[in-house]
């Protein structure tokens, strides 16, 4: 993978983490734990009994490791892409665009690349945001020492399978509407602007989220699963004792709050990584 998409990807999703952080600590309480009667609720409780900070739990984990996932999946949706390109097209079709199945599929791979990198990370940042009261987690590091005295290294891959089932195809509705919106946004022949990247990440992100939401809920429950947490044997466990307990409504908690980060955490997400790429690699010609 490119130098410069490793940075880029680095800084963009440090600057998408900050910005939508708060509301995920918020969507990862309500789906995890039944003490909240809704979204405000949470907002007072987590603020009162925890201050302004408590928001930000367990996100220098994955501030500083978000370099790695985010080079992997745009690193590797770009590869992909290029090959599919290669595969499909002759050598006088460059100035055509990706065939939109094309960028389906290599926002899949992209989403499967990036599994054995996200999982741990959001395992030890979903038990940090869920943990309210006590000091089980110290911090990041003391999580994942925990996590692997108890469970073993397996441990730090608890709900995998559900992180999968979620991103595989959520990133393949990632990047589509991505590609969708700018091109309907930008004057054929010309380079997408700022307002189009914005307007197409930010869709790129109320898509993805809310099909990934479901999953998502699934995904939290069972990283909680032994970390504080009500414990579930697997996937269809976890799912079945969800839906005889509190329905079928049980997954979409978060879906409000997953809509409302998301549109301006991939803008900013999707403008930051266009314009470093822009910037890192004009200079890298002059």
């Amino acid at each position: 993978m490119p130098f410069v998409e490793f940075i880029a990807g680095w800084i963009s999703g440090a600057v998408g983490l900050f910005v939508g952080h708060p509301l995920d600590t918020v969507k990862v309480r309500l789906q995890t734990q039944s003490v909240y009667r809704g979204i405000f609720d949470c907002v007072v409780k987590t603020y009162t009994h925890e201050g302004f900070h408590g928001f930000f739990k367990g996100m220098s984990f994955p501030v500083l490791s978000v370099a790695l996932s985010n080079a992997v999946v745009f690193g590797s949706y770009s590869n992909a892409l290029d090959y599919l390109d290669q595969s499909h097209r002759s050598s006088s079709d460059h100035s055509k665009h990706s065939p939109l199945t094309a960028v389906f599929t290599a926002g899949c791979f992209s989403g499967l690349t990036q599994l054995f990198v996200t999982a741990p990370i959001d395992l030890v940042k979903v038990r940090l945001q869920s943990q309210t009261t006590g000091n089980k987690y110290r911090g990041p590091t003391h999580c994942v020492a925990v996590i692997l005295r108890e469970d073993g290294v397996k441990g730090l891959f608890r709900g995998m399978g559900a992180l999968a089932l979620r991103d595989v195809p959520c990133y393949g509705l990632y990047f589509l509407p991505y590609e969708f919106t700018c091109r309907m946004l930008t004057e054929k022949g010309k380079r997408p602007g700022n307002d189009a990247v914005l307007v197409a990440g930010g869709v790129a992100g109320v898509v993805t989220w809310a099909c990934a939401t479901p999953m998502d809920v699934v995904k939290a429950r069972l990283q909680m699963s032994g970390g504080g947490g009500r414990v579930y044997s697997g996937l269809l466990h976890c799912i079945t004792v969800s839906v005889r307990e509190e329905g079928v409504r049980v997954f979409f908690k978060g879906l409000l709050l997953n809509s409302v980060r998301a549109f301006p955490v991939n803008a900013v997400t999707f403008l930051s990584f266009e314009m470093l790429m822009r910037a890192m690699t004009d200079s890298s010609q002059d």
